[in-house]
């Protein structure tokens, strides 16, 4: 190793700092990338940020490339756009699951480049648009189903992005906050607050990561109707209430979650194939309203506790380098 980059790394729960780290040197197969900006998964990260991962989940929950352990020090992260300044395709722009650094070098096989028709800024949102295309196949809408989004945050604002193209689908973001109308406005769906949100849906997408949201999902089902639980919460429990109706309607709470591809399509689409597919849908431009807040690589140590305490509202935080 004869470099070195510039990382942000998570000290301790609520305490992060820009640190430099090694720059290893790359082998014949590998990519050196030249960060361009990266993007906070602000649901995911936040629960780093305050180390709330389950000592029970810490192998699972590592991200690719991560550096460190849980609950710290570690660097965590996993949406980054950059430039390939050395090796096998060199100039191309590329997309990988990797940290906030400034440089790194990784295996060629390992980045996917971005389509030309998908500006780099909105390219970080690749792994939040793989992870509603992994869900929806999972869910496997029909043609002129009544669907409920459940949480507009990142994840649940990109499956109503994605869904909106689906024909006769009746899509409805729904989430407590109601300036949140304005980005499902930009998706082209429709908007409601829980308590008038509308019933009878053949499917709900829950990501709202709340014990109310899970409880509501379930309200508006119709009849043998299913839920798909996409919410992470941690070391938290949410009671889940299965009385009542729940049995007597036949009703579903299944789960899903990006680590692998979906089982309906794993015969056939590598996880490269999936990721290849959401840098493809981000062509759409209205994907650009998930992206509400940026900041610099160096003011990290003060946006993520701003984030981790709910003191910096909106959707997806884009960092430049």
């Amino acid at each position: 190793m004869t470099g070195t980059t510039r990382a942000f790394r998570v000290e301790s729960p609520g305490r992060g700092s820009i640190v430099e780290v090694p720059l290893p040197d790359p082998g014949p197969d590998d990519v050196v990338v030249r960060t361009l900006h990266s993007a906070v998964s602000r649901g995911t990260e936040t629960l780093v940020f305050r180390g709330e991962v389950p000592t029970s989940q810490y192998e699972r929950m590592r991200a690719p490339f991560q550096a460190g352990d849980f609950p710290g020090p570690v660097i965590y992260g996993y949406l980054a756009v950059g430039v390939v300044e050395q090796g096998p395709g060199a100039g191309r722009t590329v997309f990988c699951l990797h940290p906030h650094q400034e440089r790194f070098v990784v295996p060629a096989s390992m980045v996917v480049e971005v389509p030309d028709s998908v500006p780099p800024g909105r390219a970080v949102l690749a792994g939040t648009v793989e992870t509603a295309v992994n869900a929806l196949w999972d869910a496997a809408p029909r043609v002129g189903d009544r669907i409920a989004v459940i949480g507009a945050g990142m994840v649940g604002a990109s499956v109503a992005g994605v869904l909106a193209t689906f024909p006769g689908v009746r899509v409805e973001l729904v989430d407590v906050d109601g300036s949140r109308r304005a980005v499902a406005d930009a998706l082209g769906v429709g908007f409601a607050t829980p308590d008038a949100a509308a019933g009878e849906c053949d499917l709900v997408l829950h990501a709202s990561a709340t014990e109310a949201g899970l409880a509501r999902s379930l309200e508006l089902l119709g009849d043998e109707g299913e839920v798909i639980e996409m919410s992470w919460y941690g070391e938290r429990a949410p009671r889940v209430p299965l009385g009542e109706a729940f049995h007597s309607r036949r009703l579903t709470i299944r789960a899903s979650q990006v680590g692998k591809v979906a089982p309906a399509r794993r015969p056939r689409w590598s996880l490269s194939d999936r990721l290849g597919l959401a840098l493809r849908l981000l062509a759409d431009p209205r994907f650009d309203a998930l992206i509400t807040d940026t900041c610099a690589f160096e003011d990290l140590p003060t946006v993520l506790p701003a984030l981790a305490a709910g003191e910096r509202p909106g959707l997806g935080v884009r960092v430049s380098y």
